[in-house]
């Protein structure tokens, strides 16, 4: 994870700082993109909570979330619950990305240059073109990050999402204060 965003290009600073809502891909971004199954088809995926208290911090920062998956699975709802995005910001089993995050402008009323996407994955492309601000995490696919205004230091599942947090906060100028807040 990056310990200075001070070295970033002012592009990349600009697109965050545009931000308004950034749209997390789940397998291979929020988790490493490992799927576990037991005997009995019961699927388990591991979160990062590193990756979670961004999100936490995100939010109570006053930015915006969603949550696009191309899997259906329960697991995600009870993460989500878990860090407080709301349901109506989670779209599952969407292999084309692309009418739920047509959905997501209309509920929201944002431009696409004031989203962001982090994706792994060529099924985050049409997304990702679209949006104002494309991240790829360390790990995606080399197409993926050919196609990234941005990449992670970190890996899907390894602290990518915090990295991306801190930065959208970085850029709106809430970082600081934020990590200072746990020292009072």
């Amino acid at each position: 994870m990056l310990d200075t965003f001070d070295t970033l290009p002012a592009a990349v600073l600009e697109r965050a700082r545009n931000t308004r809502l950034v749209i997390f891909d789940i397998d291979g971004v929020l988790t490493d993109g490992s799927l576990f199954f037991d005997n009995h088809g019961q699927e388990y995926k591991a979160f990062n909570s590193k990756d979670g208290h961004g999100i936490r911090m995100l939010l109570e920062s006053g930015l915006e979330m969603a949550l696009i998956t191309g899997r259906q699975s329960e697991l995600v709802l009870h993460r989500a619950d878990n860090l407080k995005i709301p349901r109506d910001r989670i779209w599952q089993g969407y292999r084309d990305k692309r009418p739920a995050f047509t959905e997501l402008l209309t509920r929201t009323g944002l431009k696409p240059e004031n989203i962001a996407y982090v994706g792994d994955d060529v099924v985050d492309l049409p997304v990702m073109a679209q949006v104002g601000f494309a991240i790829a995490v360390g790990d995606a696919h080399y197409y993926v990050k050919q196609h990234a205004h941005w990449v992670t230091q970190t890996h899907g599942g390894r602290g990518a999402g915090r990295e991306v947090c801190e930065l959208l906060l970085h850029a709106h100028g809430k970082l600081q204060a934020k990590l200072a807040s746990y020292l009072t």
